[in-house]
């Protein structure tokens, strides 16, 4: 049988116990959901972008949409 680690990316590891006492961790966890849903809707925002192209749709309607530029839109999704 074999054991399975991963090493914690949260830097929790790193908090001292006698520093840091245990308190509840519902503000951290609540941060992390955040930044899943921000990467979640940032993936959405390029499959729609690139959905939006192959369908034909211009950078001017695409930058309309995202209230940009069509230059400023075309260089943050242009190589997606």
């Amino acid at each position: 049988m074999s054991i399975k680690t991963t090493h914690d990316v949260t830097g929790l590891d790193q908090l001292d116990p006698g520093v840091h006492p245990a308190r509840d961790a519902v503000h951290f966890r609540r941060i992390l959901a955040a930044r899943q849903e921000i990467a979640a809707a940032e993936q959405e925002l390029r499959d729609a972008v690139k959905a939006a192209r192959d369908a034909g749709e211009s950078w001017t309607v695409i930058a309309s949409a995202l209230d940009t530029t069509r230059q400023a839109a075309q260089q943050r999704f242009g190589g997606n």
